[in-house]
């Protein structure tokens, strides 16, 4: 919940092909080499057209790793709340109980600017209301209750970060108040909310309003990665601090029949999924994009506690996917990679996670920023001293993995780059083909 992290799908190359049929075999493979490799706990579900057709489960839910996670265990799924509280939102619009042009003053007059902000600005996180997350004691308090009055009181005791609708900046104080304000027009709590206006509805069996952690109900505890160990992650975030924001519990596939229901307009009318997948700056309300290749996903992601999670839904494929992770020594974006890398048939090669000793790698003769007539992006290369980086233009740094001579891998998407530090040239290889770039002076 503490922040938001985007996919970023390492998209060199822009042609795409459809899978045909799943290969379960790889997947399996996938996730057992996590499994294997101390890389992963958690659990994913892979729906088409309505119906799971894959799921997977690896690590444990209790603290003395004695009690294997499966299909029906629940995880805390952090931010993806967001697009639940969203949800419900929408539908006090439609029951003309609010607009997206309510100000906020309405409801809370104490929070700064107040009186511009309207629902629509916090829910596509245009508000410029402190993200109360980022308060510096935030880690002193999170695991206590904390009533409406001292949230309020906290979220209002910092100036506004910006003129509200002048840019978007990611705020979990924003769905925080969104809650209380679910909570005040309805004369019921978000619980109740939740459960009558979408798992009722959906007869979800494993998604409720969270709680303290119980493994005898198959919830799972959360895992820092130390010293080549998985152990219990502290402090227990309380849910009364993350609310609407981040307090769901749920499974990957109760995750995909809901965001299903959403787009197949069974939750809200298609108005108001069209106001939801308006983007503004990268951001919906209560959702955002995400590219794979050709194809364009729809969803969110979640971070609280330890936890990590993802949902996306794409349409014109009819596709929907979710994972949740309850501990990781691995990049939950790459987990997202492999998924939909073996889903589409693209080029992917499972890592087997032997590292090459780097050592003596002089790292600093291939940085620079790469380049081609051809090829649409350029490829900028950095080090930390340790480990080599590469960039996309608009993309995230991933690391590479150092091979043999002068040649780097980042295996999760198939790439191969390989230097010649005297012309000044790198060459690109991904999916079978070739680019070669040159360094900028």
């Amino acid at each position: 919940m503490k922040k938001i992290s985007l996919f970023l799908f390492y998209s060199f190359l822009f042609i795409g092909a459809f899978a045909q049929e799943l290969n379960t075999q790889k997947l399996d493979s996938f996730f057992n080499v996590l499994d294997a490799n101390k890389k992963a706990m958690g659990s994913m579900a892979i729906s088409k057209n309505g119906n799971i057709i894959y799921t997977k489960s690896i690590g444990f839910l209790d603290e003395k790793k004695t009690i294997a996670a499966n299909a029906q265990t629940k995880y805390r799924i952090g931010s993806i709340t967001k697009m639940f509280t969203a949800t419900i939102i929408f539908q006090l619009i439609e029951e003309k109980k609010l607009t997206l042009e309510t100000k906020l003053d309405k409801y809370f007059s104490q929070i700064p600017n107040a009186s511009k902000i309207t629902i629509g600005n916090m829910l596509n996180h245009r508000s410029g209301i402190f993200n109360i997350t980022n308060d510096t004691n935030y880690l002193s308090w999170c695991a206590n209750i904390i009533s409406q009055k001292e949230m309020i009181e906290k979220i209002a005791a910092s100036p506004s970060q910006f003129e509200p609708n002048t840019k978007t900046d990611y705020s979990n104080s924003n769905f925080i108040l969104l809650t209380y304000i679910i909570e005040k027009i309805t004369k019921k709590s978000y619980s109740e909310n939740l459960s009558k206006r979408i798992i009722n509805k959906l007869q979800l069996k494993n998604t409720f309003y969270g709680g303290k952690i119980n493994n005898a109900n198959n919830e799972a505890i959360s895992f820092d990665f130390d010293n080549d160990s998985f152990i219990k992650f502290e402090p227990e975030t309380n849910m009364s601090v993350p609310l609407g924001a981040g307090a769901i519990i749920s499974t990957p596939s109760d995750l995909t029949i809901f965001i299903e229901a959403l787009f197949a307009k069974k939750l809200v009318k298609e108005t108001s999924l069209q106001q939801m997948k308006t983007i503004v700056d990268g951001m919906g309300m209560g959702m955002f994009t995400f590219p794979f290749y050709e194809h364009k996903a729809f969803g969110h992601n979640g971070g609280i506690d330890g936890f990590s999670s993802s949902l996306g839904y794409f349409p014109k494929d009819s596709l929907s996917f979710s994972y949740c992770i309850n501990g990781s020594n691995f990049k939950s974006n790459d987990i997202a990679v492999a998924i939909l890398s073996i889903y589409f048939n693209r080029n992917f090669t499972i890592s087997d996670f032997k590292k090459t000793a780097t050592s003596n790698v002089d790292f600093v003769k291939y940085i620079g920023v790469y380049s081609s007539l051809v090829f649409p992006l350029k490829i900028t290369i950095s080090t930390d001293g340790k480990n080599l980086f590469a960039q996309a233009t608009g993309q995230g740094s991933f690391p590479l993995e150092h091979t043999s001579n002068n040649t780097f891998t980042f295996e999760t998407a198939g790439i191969e780059l390989i230097f010649d530090t005297e012309k000044e040239e790198m060459i690109l290889k991904q999916s079978g083909r070739s680019f070669t770039l040159k360094k900028e002076k």
